[in-house]
C-alpha cells in the first residue's frame, strides 16, 4: 500500500482507491483501535483517548471513595491519596500489566500539566474566599499564637536537625534537611480549605485559626526566604546580586498585583448590576490574569503559587466578583483538576517495595517529633490567651494540618530526586494520616451548635458610653425599617458616643439557585424599583439626619428562610456588632388588629437567639396603632427589671437611650414580698451594682426615674405589667429569668412564645390594641471556658 501523510493524531488524510475495507480500518487508528485492536495498543498509541480514560478512572475511584469515607468525617484529600495508592504500584501494580497499560510513563506529562493548572487555580480560589482585612481584626491574640507557633517549632527543629543529622547517611542528608524545613510550614490555603470543609469558617475558632495561620504562613515563608538567600550567598559572592535582583522583582510583582489588580476588580464590580453575576468576559479576563501572574511569579524568583494566591486575596470576597469566580471555577478546579495533583502523588506511592527500614523508622520518628512540637507551640499560647482548652487543642490540630501545598513541595522534591521513592511514599502516607486524624479530632472537640459564639464580650454592658455602639438591624418589610429607625433615633448618637448601623435587608430566595449577599457600599449599579431600594433610602435619610454621628452600611441577603439566620449571625460576627435587632413575626394595623403572623420569620428569630455572637433584641412594633389622645413630644421608655444578665443588658441599653434629652426613662424593679436570695450570689451583686448606678443617675437627671414595686407572685406582676401599656411608648424587658423567680411564679405556664420570655410574651399578646412597642433583649451567649 502506498504511503500517505498523517495528521497529528496519526489518522491518514487520504484513502487510496484500491484499498480494502480491512486496510482502511487498519489505517484509521482511532476506529480500528476501538473495534479491532487491543486496548493496550489503542492507549499506547494515542495520547488523548488515554488521557480521557485516565481522568474517568481517577474521577470514578476518587468520588466513590469520598462518598464512602465522608460518612466517617474524613476529608476529601484522604480519598484522593487513597485513590492514587489503589491505582498505583501498591495495589493495581500487583495485578500484571494493568497499571502500566493504563498509566504508562509517557502519559505522566499530560496528567502533570493538568494537575499543575488545577493547583494554580485552587490556590487562586483559596485567596478569593479570604478577606484579609477581617482576618487581621483578631488582634493581639492571633499575633501571639502565630509568632510563638512559628518561632518555637522552628527553633526546636534546628536543634533536632543539628543533633540528629549524625544518624543520617550522607546521601540522605539533603532529604532530611528538606523534610525538617517543610514540617515548619503553615500553609494558609490548606487550613482555610479545612475550615470550609468543617463548616467553621465564620466561627470564633475559625477566625482565630485563619488569622493565626496567615501570620504563621507569612513569618515561615519570610524565614525560609532569608535562609535560602543565605545559603545562596554562601555559595559565591556574585550570587548576592542575584538575591538582590530577585528581591526587587518580587516586590515589584507584589506592588503590581495590588495596585493594578485591585482597581481592575473594583472596576468590574462597578460595571456589574446589583443582584447580577459578573459577565463571562470578565471571568475570562481574571482567569487570564491568573496565568500571567503565574508566569511573572515563576520568573521573578518567587514560588509560582504565591502570585495567584496574592491575586486571589486582593479580589473582594463575596458577590458579585468573588462569588461568581467561585461558582464558575470551583466545580472544575476543586472537583477534578486540583485533586489530580494529590492523586498523581498517591500513584507514585509504593508500599510494597520498602528496603531501608531503618531510615523509614527514623523518618516517622522525625515526623511525629515535629508534629508534637507544633501542637505544643500552638496549644500553650492559646491557653495563655484564654482560649478554652478544647478549642485550644482543636486549634493546634488545625494549624498543624497538611494538605495539597505540602504535596506540591513533596512532588517537586521527588521530581528533582531529592526524595527517593521510599521517602516520597512515607511522606505522602503521612499527609493522608495526619489530614484524616486532624479532621476527626476537630470534629469531636468543637461544639458546632455554638459556632458564632465567641470568647470576646460583644454586648452593650461592656461597651463604654464613650465608644462606638455597633448595631445590626434586620428587616423583612418597610415597616420594620420605620420601627427600628425610631428606636435608633432615641439611642441618641453623639460625637463622643457614635452609632454604627449595619442594615441587613432579608429577601427570600426566588428565581436563582444560589444565595446572595449584596454589599451596597461597593458601588454596584442599582437595580432600582424594588422594596429594598425604599429601605435603603430610609436609612440614608437617618444617616443624613445624624451626619457625622451615625454611620450606616447596608446589605441585602437573598437566601432561603431556613438559612437566613446564618446570614444574620455571620454579618454580626464579621462587623463585631454588640446588638442584633430582629423584627417580631406579628404585625398590627392602625386599628390594633393583628394582620400578619409568620411562622418562618419566627423560626429565623429562634435560630438567631440560639447562635448569635452578640446580644439580641426582638422588636415588637405597634407604631401604626393610633393613639387615643394626642401623642406626646417626649418618648417614654419603661424597663421592667427582675434581675439576671438579660435584664441588666436591657437596662444598659435603656440608660444609653436616656442620654437623649427628648427621652424619659422609668426603671421599675419588681421586688418579692419575701426577700429572695438566688443560688447565684454574683448575679445579685451585679444587679445591685447596676441599680445603684441607675438611682444615682436618676438623682442627677430629671428624665430618669427609679421605682420599686413589691409583688407576691406572677399574677400581681401581670397586673402591673399591663398597667405599663398605657404609660409608655416602648417597654424594654429581658428575655430569660430563673425558673424559681417568685415575681414570675406561674407565668411560665402561660408562655406561648418562649423566645420572648414570660414578660415579653404578655406584652406581645395578639389582643393588645395599645400603641406600645416592646423590645425583648437577650444577653450574649458567652462560650464557657
Amino acid at each position: 500500500m502506498d504511503s500517505y501523510p498523517v495528521d497529528s493524531d496519526g489518522i491518514r488524510m487520504v484513502m487510496p482507491a484500491n484499498s480494502t475495507a480491512d486496510s482502511c480500518a487498519t489505517d484509521i487508528g482511532l476506529h480500528a483501535g476501538a473495534w479491532r485492536s487491543s486496548l493496550t495498543n489503542l492507549f499506547h498509541s494515542y495520547a488523548f483517548p488515554r488521557l480521557q480514560l485516565q481522568l474517568a478512572i481517577i474521577f470514578l475511584v476518587t468520588q466513590s471513595l469520598h462518598l464512602l469515607l465522608r460518612r466517617f468525617n474524613l476529608p476529601r484529600i484522604v480519598s484522593e491519596i487513597m485513590a492514587g495508592i489503589i491505582l498505583g504500584p501498591t495495589i493495581l501494580g500487583q495485578m500484571g500489566n494493568i497499571q502500566t497499560d493504563l498509566f504508562p510513563k509517557e502519559g505522566e506529562l499530560f496528567l502533570g500539566l493538568l494537575s499543575k493548572i488545577g493547583y494554580i487555580f485552587f490556590i487562586f480560589l483559596s485567596g478569593v474566599k479570604m478577606d484579609p482585612t477581617t482576618v487581621l481584626r483578631t488582634g493581639l491574640k492571633a499575633w501571639t499564637i502565630g509568632v510563638i507557633g512559628v518561632a518555637a517549632p522552628l527553633s526546636a527543629s534546628i536543634f533536632v536537625r543539628i543533633h540528629l543529622r549524625k544518624f543520617v547517611h550522607r546521601y540522605r542528608l539533603p532529604a532530611f534537611v528538606s523534610i525538617t524545613a517543610l514540617q515548619n510550614l503553615f500553609p494558609f490555603p490548606v487550613i482555610a480549605s479545612m475550615l470550609v470543609d468543617l463548616k467553621i469558617m465564620n466561627s470564633e475558632l475559625g477566625r482565630l485559626a485563619l488569622a493565626s495561620a496567615l501570620i504563621c504562613d507569612l513569618i515561615s515563608n519570610f524565614v525560609g526566604t532569608v535562609v535560602a538567600s543565605g545559603r545562596i550567598g554562601q555559595m559565591a559572592d556574585y550570587t548576592i546580586g542575584i538575591v538582590a535582583q530577585t528581591s526587587v522583582l518580587s516586590i515589584c510583582l507584589v506592588l503590581l498585583i495590588v495596585f493594578l489588580g485591585r482597581p481592575l476588580c473594583l472596576w468590574i464590580i462597578k460595571k456589574t448590576p446589583e443582584g447580577k453575576p459578573v459577565s463571562r468576559v470578565h471571568v475570562i479576563l481574571i482567569a487570564l490574569l491568573v496565568l500571567i501572574v503565574v508566569l511573572l511569579s515563576d520568573n521573578s524568583g518567587l514560588h509560582y503559587q504565591y502570585g495567584p494566591f496574592l491575586l486571589g486575596l486582593i479580589v473582594p470576597d463575596g458577590p458579585p466578583l468573588g462569588s461568581t469566580l467561585v461558582d464558575r471555577l470551583e466545580t472544575l478546579v476543586s472537583g477534578l483538576l486540583a485533586p489530580l495533583l494529590v492523586t498523581s502523588c498517591g500513584m507514585k506511592v509504593n508500599l510494597v517495595e520498602l528496603f531501608d527500614l531503618n531510615f523509614i523508622s527514623f523518618l516517622w520518628f522525625v515526623l511525629f517529633t515535629h508534629l508534637g512540637m507544633k501542637l505544643i507551640a500552638v496549644f500553650f499560647p492559646a491557653v495563655i490567651c484564654r482560649v478554652p482548652i478544647k478549642d485550644a487543642v482543636a486549634l493546634a490540630f488545625i494549624l498543624s494540618a497538611q494538605g495539597v501545598v505540602q504535596m506540591s513541595f513533596y512532588y517537586s522534591y521527588s521530581v528533582n530526586q531529592t526524595f527517593d521513592g521510599e521517602t516520597f511514599s512515607m511522606l505522602t502516607t503521612w499527609v493522608m494520616l495526619q489530614a484524616g486524624f486532624a479532621n476527626l479530632v476537630v470534629k469531636s472537640l468543637y461544639d458546632y451548635s455554638r459556632m458564632y459564639t465567641g470568647y470576646q464580650k460583644r454586648d452593650i454592658q461592656h461597651t463604654s458610653l464613650n465608644s462606638e455602639l455597633r448595631v445590626l438591624s434586620c428587616a423583612h418589610r418597610i415597616d420594620d425599617v420605620f420601627a427600628v429607625k425610631k428606636v435608633l433615633e432615641s439611642s441618641f448618637p453623639t460625637a463622643e458616643s457614635p452609632i454604627a448601623i449595619y442594615a441587613l435587608h432579608l429577601v427570600e430566595l426566588a428565581g436563582r439557585a444560589h444565595p446572595l449577599l449584596i454589599d451596597h457600599q461597593l458601588g454596584q449599579k442599582s437595580s432600582g424599583g424594588t422594596r429594598t431600594q425604599k429601605m435603603i433610602e430610609v436609612f440614608y435619610s437617618f444617616e443624613q439626619q445624624f451626619s457625622g454621628l451615625a454611620t450606616v452600611q447596608q446589605f441585602t441577603a437573598m437566601s432561603l428562610t431556613k438559612f437566613m439566620h446564618h446570614d444574620i449571625c455571620t454579618l454580626a460576627f464579621n462587623k463585631l456588632a454588640s446588638l442584633i435587632i430582629l423584627p417580631f413575626h406579628r404585625k398590627w394595623n392602625y386599628q390594633g388588629k393583628m394582620i400578619l403572623e409568620s411562622s418562618s420569620l419566627r423560626a429565623i428569630n429562634l435560630d438567631v437567639l440560639e447562635l448569635a455572637p452578640c446580644s439580641v433584641g426582638i422588636l415588637v412594633d405597634r407604631h401604626k396603632v393610633r393613639h387615643s389622645s394626642a401623642p406626646s413630644s417626649t418618648y417614654n421608655v419603661g424597663v421592667a427589671f427582675f434581675g439576671g444578665t438579660d435584664d441588666r443588658e436591657a437596662l444598659a441599653y435603656a440608660r444609653r437611650m436616656a442620654l437623649s434629652p427628648g427621652m424619659h426613662l422609668m426603671v421599675i424593679r419588681f421586688v418579692p414580698w419575701d426577700m429572695y436570695s438566688g443560688d447565684n450570689q454574683w448575679d445579685a451583686v451585679l444587679d445591685a451594682e447596676i441599680l445603684k448606678d441607675t438611682r444615682m443617675h436618676g438623682e442627677r437627671r430629671e428624665n430618669i426615674v427609679y421605682r420599686e414595686e413589691r409583688v407576691k407572685d406572677g399574677a400581681e406582676t401581670a397586673l402591673l405589667i399591663h398597667s405599663m401599656e398605657e404609660a409608655f411608648d416602648l417597654i424594654i424587658v429581658g428575655r430569660r429569668h430563673k425558673d424559681d423567680t417568685p415575681q414570675l411564679l406561674g407565668l411560665s405556664e402561660w408562655n406561648d412564645l418562649p423566645e420572648l420570655g414570660p414578660v415579653g410574651d404578655m406584652l406581645a399578646a395578639a389582643d393588645i390594641s395599645k400603641p406600645v412597642s416592646v423590645m425583648v433583649i437577650q444577653h450574649q451567649n458567652v462560650k464557657s471556658k
